[in-house]
């Protein structure tokens, strides 16, 4: 694999992205707990069980991006998910994520990172699967 090649550009992207998101479901299940989560969501004024199915699609689409199934379409799965953090919770605290409660440049930088990767795909150009 030539070291400029867009299959490993796909590979680093997908393996870090899936980190991420394996990252942020793992902490949710861990540290805040299911419980805690769904409690979250309420006070958001969505329904509890919202933060369970967002703690589940952070850790099997993390695993399933760093396994490479069907990346593209996981990624693209979990960009409405990076989009309600912008929505409900950090868009009100500005851009910098280092602002109280967290800005929105994170998140938005996952977007277009997970788009960047379902327009990239996960396999190199000629074995593009859909």
């Amino acid at each position: 694999m030539n070291i400029t090649s867009p299959a490993l550009s796909a590979l680093i992207l997908r393996v870090s992205l899936g980190l991420m998101y394996l990252a942020h479901g793992a902490t949710k299940l861990f540290v805040f707990g299911p419980a805690g989560t769904a409690q979250f969501f309420s006070s958001l004024g969505l329904p509890g069980f919202v933060g369970y199915l967002s703690m589940a699609a952070e850790l099997a689409g993390g695993l399933l991006l760093i396994l490479g199934l069907k990346a593209r379409w996981v990624a693209l799965a979990l960009v409405p998910l990076l989009a309600g953090t912008i929505v409900l919770v950090h868009g009100a605290n500005g851009w910098m994520f280092t602002n109280q409660g967290g800005g929105w440049e994170y998140s938005a930088f996952l977007i277009s990172s997970s788009l960047a990767l379902f327009l990239l795909g996960d396999k190199p150009a000629g074995q593009q699967q859909a």
